[in-house]
């Protein structure tokens, strides 16, 4: 862990702890604040009978009630041990270096919201100031509201925080139509979110006239912004209403190096109710804990809340929740931020509902361009140079946390928290990031009530109505944090249990009613097991879905996506800038590589579903390539024949499309050769039009053996289909339990895994089976190993039919009831078969072999043909062996579980 996040808050005092539960209580009890209200303006209010001059630090004692009724000069500092409330019958403005909040500030209540202008200034005069008088390090806190048991009441009146687009705003408009302005006023200041691809076409107005709800603007819009239900997809963009009556803000001087804004911190038992409100050059750049607004170590904050609010041109983060549980932070909006936006801290924060949330323009810096660690085509990064961009993505200097350089507009670290309708509209990274530490960590790093929670294998409290687009990534559900604030492309998984715990019952994570468009690269990622998409809705996505395996085909299945629409690209044509988006006459997700294939769904590793879902719009034209469903490209991890599809339907959309294997399409990194043995099961034929039919790689250069001339083939797909039973042949050792750290390349895995050891299991990040070094192949599948002298170094053809087929790795695609010549120097061969029917069978000739291992020897080829168990016959220049599955498969599909376990095999020799 990196030195800073060590100098974790020793608080401005000493700090109680004690749990209850999962609920946890910090601070002091908050003092009493009775007394006969007095004004602010009078003498005999102050002990010295002097009002406050300017640069003054002022107390307002325990007992009293003032009641701010002028504007005072500026001030040194303020400490509330009372009661101070803003007058509502003028426009009010308090400047301080500082607030001390042990009592209570209140501008409006809850009940009876403030009317008139509240403007709270804090400056930054003396620098470093030690407030509490210790001379602690971390007691120079400048520029804060800091709650140490106070309550914090802040009502301002505005309820109407943001809207949608009722029409399509084109460059050069100087109005709006939008579906409710109700509130909205001249002078007002708001943001339309941007609806293509590049997220700083966010663009900020103020409001010069307004009749209805359509409104005029200071100056002509630069971009058009799309404002139309679309092919069923709702891609209206945001307008957000900025300005409020009431609003704390760092004095002008923070918009400038090193951005030192304000910041509000409740700590304890401190309280915060705060509706309404403009936080504007708020948070702290690089300094940790200093956040426009933050609940610090409160535990039990039910009842309190964040809502209506407004924060923007902040620069460090904006909402955030530590060691707080049971807040609502509603109907916010955000904007021009730097950092995680809306910010679970440390994992272990629960109970808490974000709803309505709405978040434009996130940045990973407050003027530079991030360096995130990610998975992006190399066409697109400078994929010569990818180790040493991760390797200064994760040095921290000049981010809060690694992680801020792959920023995310809702950073989110437990998954027993609701986020409900919200909208992640134009991170430069992620939009929604579930980011799930093995324990929570920071200040609960090695605490007895954290070694009881289990964020990866928690079950989802709630996620539906949400919206992510113009990001990169719309929903990141994977690359998880570890105690080092650190986190890698592939590793732990999110596998929700029934008892949130790693060795309970697996139990589905619903995603409901998700939209997802115009993202630079992927709708949606996820890694781990039972996640479940229903009603998802992506458009306009470089790749609409792609999701991988947590436990390896232990689970029924790791994701399912029903009843969902996937659309490649709709009326929505975004504001096209470069040569060749201008002569496509629409913007690209990916500038650098205009003919990127754009599909919707890409399968991956051990299984995914699709059923009942419709695929609009996925044609070839002139520009790029295109096709509904896919694989990720170009992966060598180890895959299954049993992805499935069902109940598809196709509008003017070619169903499939495997691409050739171009490097700058390549996002994987590895060899390709799971890629060249992919299986796509169509078990109703409404994909192929052939029920329970499969479709293979077919490109002129990697086809597979299982294809004749009795399958379909589809040139424009790069396919064939097939009947028949498909498994999958493995000239490899099968593997003895479940494989860790799989899915991509090792090396990709954070530098060091926080994953629990799986009984039975290897630890993190080794293969299993019956070799430490065991390849990952794709085909072979995880945990395989080439056998016997030789190794895999010699290469293996496969012949049929009197054409050979090139074996990429030690494992591919086979069809039941074929023959097979194997030809290969090695001198010694397993084969096996998986993921095959009962009484399905492959017969191999071995040209030079003489012996057989295991099986029954039969005296003919005939008899050999015949059997029907696994056996052998040796001929006079080779060794014929048949291999029979005796029993149906524990794999996904069939049965439940075991899906790479070996069904039948035999080793021959030279």
């Amino acid at each position: 862990m990196r030195k800073r996040y060590r100098l974790l808050l020793s608080l401005l005092v000493p700090a109680l702890f004690f749990f209850s539960g999962r609920s946890y209580v910090a601070g002091q009890e908050k003092k009493p604040s009775a007394g006969k209200e007095t004004r602010w303006s009078d003498p005999a209010t102050w002990p010295n009978n002097k009002v406050p001059a300017a640069g003054d630090k002022v107390t307002i004692a325990a007992g009293k009630d003032v009641l701010l009724d002028v504007s005072p000069p500026a001030l040194g500092g303020l400490t509330i041990d009372g009661k101070l409330s803003f007058a509502d019958n003028k426009d009010l403005e308090l400047t301080t270096e500082w607030v001390m909040l042990h009592g209570e500030l209140e501008i409006g209540t809850e009940a009876k919201p403030h009317t008139r202008k509240a403007t709270i200034t804090l400056t930054d005069n003396v620098k470093g100031e030690d407030i509490s008088g210790t001379g602690g390090t971390n007691d120079k806190v400048d520029r804060g509201i800091m709650l140490m048991g106070g309550t914090l009441n802040l009502h301002g009146s505005t309820t109407n925080t943001w809207t949608k687009l009722s029409a399509t705003a084109n460059a050069g408009a100087t109005s709006i139509q939008v579906l409710d302005a109700k509130g909205w006023k001249v002078g007002d200041e708001i943001v339309l979110a941007s609806t293509d691809f590049d997220p700083r076409q966010a663009e900020r107005r103020t409001i010069a006239a307004i009749r209805g709800n359509t409104i005029t603007l200071d100056k002509k819009l630069d971009y058009m912004h799309f404002g139309k239900i679309t092919f069923d997809v709702d891609e209206r963009g945001e307008v957000a209403m900025l300005t409020r009556n009431v609003r704390l803000q760092a004095s002008a001087d923070a918009a400038e190096a090193p951005f030192y804004g304000g910041h509000v911190m409740a700590m304890g038992t401190s309280k915060m109710y705060v509706e309404g409100v403009e936080f504007q050059r708020m948070g702290q750049n690089l300094t940790l804990a200093r956040y426009p607004i933050h609940w610090h170590l409160v535990g039990d904050a039910k009842g309190q809340y964040i809502k209506n609010a407004s924060l923007h041109d902040t620069y460090n983060r904006c909402v955030t929740v530590h060691g707080t549980n049971f807040l609502r932070v509603e109907n916010n909006v955000t904007y021009n931020t730097v950092g995680h936006c809306f910010f679970l801290e440390d994992g272990i924060e629960h109970g808490n509902e974000f709803v309505k949330n709405l978040a434009i323009q996130i940045k990973c810096h407050t003027s530079k361009a991030c360096v995130p660690t990610n998975l992006a085509p190399n066409g697109e990064i400078d994929s010569a140079n990818r180790q040493a961009i991760r390797t200064a993505s994760m040095s921290g200097k000049d981010t809060l946390l690694p992680s801020d350089n792959t920023v995310a507009a809702f950073w989110i670290t437990n998954p027993d928290n609701s986020f409900i309708d919200n909208v992640a509209a134009g991170s430069d990274a992620n939009g929604f990031w579930f980011s799930l530490p093995e324990h929570p960590i920071g200040k609960f790093l090695g605490t007895d009530i954290a070694q009881n929670i289990w964020p990866r294998s928690t079950k989802l409290a709630g996620f539906r109505g949400n919206v992510a687009h113009s990001n990169f990534d719309g929903l990141m559900l994977d690359r998880n944090i570890n105690v080092e604030n650190v986190f890698g492309l592939a590793g732990p998984s999110y596998m929700p249990k029934d008892n949130s715990n790693p060795n309970g019952k697996s139990v589905d994570a619903l995603f409901e009613n998700f939209t997802t468009y115009k993202n630079r690269n992927g709708g949606v990622w996820s890694r781990g097991e039972r996640h479940v998409f229903r009603n998802l809705k992506s458009a306009d996505n470089a790749i609409g879905f792609t999701s991988s395996t947590g436990s390896f085909g232990d689970d029924i299945y790791t994701s399912l996506v029903e009843d969902s629409l996937f659309v490649g690209e709709t009326d929505n044509i975004g504001n096209p800038v470069t040569p060749e988006e201008k002569a496509y006459g629409r913007s690209l997700p990916k500038r650098l590589i205009p003919d990127y294939p754009i599909h919707a769904y890409e399968y991956y590793d051990y299984r995914h579903d699709v059923v009942n879902t419709t695929f609009v719009n996925f044609q070839d034209n002139k520009q790029r390539g295109s096709g509904a469903l896919s694989w990720l490209l170009y992966t060598g991890a180890g895959v299954t024949t049993e992805n499935t599809v069902t109940r598809a339907k196709f509008v003017n959309a070619k169903p499939v499309y495997l691409p050739k294997i171009d490097t700058r399409f390549d996002s994987d990194n590895r060899n390709a050769t799971a890629y060249r043995t992919l299986a796509i099961h169509d078990l109703d034929g409404s994909t192929t039009g052939i029920p329970d039919s499969y479709v293979l790689f077919h490109d002129g250069e990697n086809d597979s053996v299982a294809t004749d001339d009795t399958c379909k083939i589809q040139p424009t797909w790069n396919a064939s289909v097939c009947a028949g039973d498909i498994g999958r042949i493995q000239f490899a050792v099968g593997r003895a339990g479940p494989t860790r750290g799989a899915g991509l390349a090792l090396r990709d895995v954070a530098v060091r895994s926080t994953a629990p050891a799986r009984a039975g299991g290897p630890a993190p990040g080794a293969a299993a089976g019956r070799g430490a070094g065991a390849p990952r192949a794709g085909g072979a599948g995880p945990g395989a190993r080439a056998g016997g002298a030789g190794g895999a170094a010699q290469p293996i053809v496969l012949s049929r039919n009197g054409k050979d087929f090139k074996l990429t790795t030690n494992g591919t695609t086979v069809r039941a009831g074929t023959e097979i010549r194997v030809k290969t120097e090695r001198q010694e061969v397993p084969i096996s078969l998986v993921e095959m029917a009962k009484d399905s069978w492959v017969v191999f000739e071995l040209p030079g072999f003489t012996n057989a291992t295991s099986g029954k020897q039969q005296d003919s080829l005939d008899a050999l043909r015949k059997a029907t168990e696994t056996s052998y016959f040796k001929g006079p220049d080779a060794v014929w062996v048949k291999l029979v599955i005796p029993t149906a498969p524990k794999g996904v599909g069939r049965d439940q579980f075991g899906p790479l376990d070996t069904q039948t095999s035999i080793v021959v020799s030279r």
